[in-house]
Order: C-alpha cells, then structure tokens, then sequence
C-alpha cells in the first residue's frame, strides 16, 4: 500500500463526505488532532473511546452522536474509493496460504486506528478473507496504538501467546520493529519500506515480499517444533 497516496485520498474523500457539517480542512485538522490522542494514550480505555472523546471537544457532545452516524455510513461508502491504493501482493497471499498449511497460525496485527469494518475492507482488498487469521486489531477493540510496546503486549495476551512464539513482519521500521523490544522476532519487509529517522535499523530478519516467500518455504511445519518449547507458532502480520 502506497500511505501516502491512501492518506491525501481518505482526507479528500471524508472532507467531501461530511462537508455539510464542517469545512474539510477544519474536519482533517480535529480527525488528525483525535488520531493523535489515540497514539499518545497509555490508559486501559479503547481507541475508540479515546478518538471520540477527544473529537467531541471540537463539535461537542450534542453532535457526537451524528457525527459517528456519519463517519459510520462513510466507511460502507466512499471510504471504498481508497481500494485503488491496496494491491493484492502474490508473493504475500501465498506466504499467508503456505504458513497455515504447516500449522502456522496468523494474525493481523495492524495499527488499530482505524473501525474493524476498515480494516476487513483493506483485508479482502489484499485478497484475504477475514477467517483467514485468528486475530484482527482494531479501533474497536484495541486500547493501545505502535509504536506503544504495550499494543504487542494486549496482541500477545489477546492470542494467548509468548513473545518467542511470535515474528512481527511488517514494513514500517518504528512500529514494527519496536516488537523486538519484548523478545518478538522480526522480519523487516523492505518493499514500500517506511523509515522516518537515520538510527540503526534492528531486525531479526529483512527482505522483499519475494524472500519473505522463500523464508516461509524453509520454513518447517509445526510438528517439527514438538520438542521445542514453541510449539505453536503465531506470525502476527502486518
């Protein structure tokens, strides 16, 4: 996925969706100020909440309720126009379909900044059906956001799982990466690669989509790890 492009064309799309209720710009401006508060918080409460609280500070709790009205019906609407910036990546399918042949289990964990019905829109874009994966992140259900280590945390315990029975794979440097931090492998994708400093990148592995599907081919089947302390692993993708 192409962030950029998926960013301006969903600012341009919910400004002209809502704007009999607020000028686009003023609507990005306190949407972007919301998502914010989503990231920065630390406290036991969803993103949700946090996103609608803070968004009720500029349009007030009277409107609260029509605006989450609409922002609703905009992710069954023009929200599908983002489609064209979400690709189906073979190499990735296939990885997906390869992985839970072998027993793998995989998860979506995905910064969950967006409604679930976003994120199951962006998933069969991809080529996926949702029960494809045991675990979906969600603004719904989440209560932290990357780069946090506690979102892997609410992840881990949210799939029943240890940190060494997991691999993050993803293409962002700061909010994937940061799994490591609690003993998390991971696999740095370096197509579409996102990386917003100059520091070292640390990673247990790195490649293109293609060798992502090389390594899942090497890979053994879960049987082979009944003597291994993993023996159920979980690929948290995304």
């Amino acid at each position: 996925m192409d962030i950029d492009e998926f960013i301006g064309l969903y600012f341009n799309e919910i400004g002209r969706e809502l704007k009999d209720l607020m000028e686009p710009k003023t609507l990005v401006k306190y949407i972007w100020s919301a998502t914010e508060d989503m990231i920065r918080n630390t406290e036991q409460r969803t993103n949700e909440e946090v996103f609608m609280d803070s968004f009720a500070r500029f349009v007030g709790e009277n409107k609260l309720d029509l605006y989450r009205e609409r922002f609703d019906k905009f992710y069954d609407t023009a929200f599908l126009k983002t489609k064209k910036c979400i690709g189906s990546t073979p190499y990735m399918k296939e990885s997906v379909y390869i992985l839970k042949d072998k027993g793998y289990q995989v998860a979506v964990a995905t910064n969950p900044l967006f409604p679930r019905k976003a994120i199951l829109h962006r998933i069969r874009w991809a080529g996926f059906e949702p029960e494809d994966f045991i675990y979906i992140s969600c603004y719904e259900k989440n209560c932290y956001c990357k780069p946090h280590k506690k979102f892997y945390e609410e992840v881990l315990e949210d799939i029943g799982k240890k940190p060494e029975q997991c691999m993050m794979v993803g293409n962002d440097v700061q909010e994937d990466l940061v799994a490591g931090c609690l003993g998390i492998k991971t696999y740095l994708i370096t197509d579409y690669l996102i990386h917003r400093t100059d520091e070292p990148i640390k990673c247990t592995y790195k490649g293109s989509y293609e060798d992502f599907y090389n390594f899942v081919l090497d890979l053994p089947e879960v049987e082979a790890y009944e003597d291994v302390e993993y023996t159920k692993r979980s690929l948290p993708a995304w």
